[in-house]
């Protein structure tokens, strides 16, 4: 990934290098406890020092102004830890917010909002999830309500599954709203910008996942008439399902980035034991059974690079080619991550199920992303319509089906 890089980002991707090896690992807690805050501003402040601070965000809000297209290389450095995404603040939610912001938000709610999250000031959430039967892998079964009232909105209902809530300043907060006569406001879903100390919003009940390495939890929240004035509307009324795949494609893709640093970090760790270790008198890495499950994770990391550029380089050409193409990425790594990590475990042996080395916590961390962000199952299913509907298309612009028999057993080219 790095040989396509301009030789400023190279130069940017060696310092990431650097600074997450010499100075992000080493502050690493221990397996199974969370990076404290105090920890994570001080690390910030490091990062700031080296320059390596907010890569994603543009330079006049204080970040370093990289293009999508070569994300993945710095994500994927900065992942090699599991805190390393939030000590450079290019961790999710925070991340997706910010790109979001940049894209949608009006300039004083970017002074607001935007430029505070892009410093590490504040942290940040996004309200979409709901419990059963409300929003989760289908955005369009929001449940949660805004209803038009003089000045602005009056929200009720419930969210879950807030990551990062606990600790954060504002929420991205969904709703579905009617159409609004006489203002053009088509009925759909609306975002607004809350301040997590407004009147109307309580976090609820934390739920306790497998992921650990940041606080922030991923509680409930309980939105009990919350009014939210005119100008904290994001974007326009009703374009809300619109504005959330602005947000929705780059991060699933940037889950992908980072995760795939810490299955590089763990494909490392089952190399240096393979290299260190000997067995039945032959050094493990020249044991066949040790060779297929090192050769199977270079492929998976390998592929899984592949997309995820492929896939960044899209979204800065062509953003809803690029969306299409990072719900494939998304399937493809989230599986293939869990499955590297899952066979580096297995060539360390006893110590890869141990807090001697850090790769039972890696597993936790990442098995999640199967589901975060839309399910395996779910952009399965997409990705399945999608292609029928293409294939489709192609026949009744004229292609001929290539399913079909010839009666007498003629094959397609004529032959008997």
């Amino acid at each position: 990934m790095s040989a396509a890089l301009p030789d400023e980002y190279e130069a940017l991707r060696l310092r990431i290098r650097a600074f997450i090896r010499e100075e992000v690992i080493p502050a690493e807690p221990r397996p199974g406890v969370s990076l404290r805050r105090a920890d994570r501003v001080a690390l910030q402040n490091q990062a700031k020092a080296a320059g390596v601070f907010a890569p994603h965000v543009a330079k006049e809000y204080g970040g370093l102004g990289v293009p999508i297209g070569y994300w993945p290389a710095l994500f994927m450095e900065a992942g090699y830890s599991p805190i390393g995404p939030a000590v450079l603040n290019c961790m999710a939610p925070d991340e997706g917010n910010m790109h979001m912001l940049g894209q949608i938000a009006t300039e004083a709610q970017k002074e607001r909002f935007l430029r505070p999250l892009a410093a590490g000031e504040v942290t940040s959430c996004f309200g979409m999830t709901e419990p059963h039967p409300g929003a989760g892998s289908d955005p369009t079964a929001l449940s949660t309500r805004a209803e038009r009232v003089a000045g602005g909105w009056r929200v009720n209902g419930h969210k879950r599954f807030i990551s990062g809530a606990l600790n954060a300043s504002f929420c991205v907060l969904m709703a579905r709203n009617d159409a609004v006569e006489g203002e053009g406001v088509p009925a759909g879903a609306t975002m607004f910008l809350v301040d997590m100390d407004t009147p109307g919003i309580r976090v609820g009940n934390d739920l306790h996942a497998t992921d650990s390495a940041i606080e922030g939890g991923h509680p409930h929240l309980h939105i009990e008439d919350l009014f939210v004035p005119d100008e904290l509307v994001l974007g326009k009324p009703g374009e809300g399902f619109a504005y959330a795949q602005v947000r929705l494609g780059p991060g699933r893709l940037t889950h992908c980035m980072r995760w795939l640093g810490l299955a590089k970090r763990a494909h490392d760790t089952a190399l240096d034991r393979a290299n260190s270790r000997e067995l039945f008198g032959s050094p493990l890495r020249e044991l066949g059974v040790a060779q297929e499950l090192l050769a199977l994770n270079e492929i998976d990391l390998e592929t899984s690079i592949a997309i995820t550029a492929r896939t960044s380089a899209l979204l800065g050409e062509d953003h809803r080619a690029g969306e299409k193409l990072s719900s494939i990425a998304k399937v493809h790594c989230s599986e293939a991550i869990g499955r590297i990590i899952d066979r580096s475990i297995q060539l360390c042996g006893g110590d890869g199920v141990t807090d001697q080395l850090p790769l039972a916590q890696f597993a936790q961390e990442v098995r999640p992303f199967r589901i975060y962000d839309g399910s395996t199952e779910t952009h399965k299913w997409a990705i399945a319509k999608r292609a029928s509907s293409r294939r489709r298309r192609e026949i009744e612009a004229g292609e001929k089906p290539l399913d079909r028999v010839d009666p007498e057993g003629r094959s397609p080219r004529g032959e008997r």
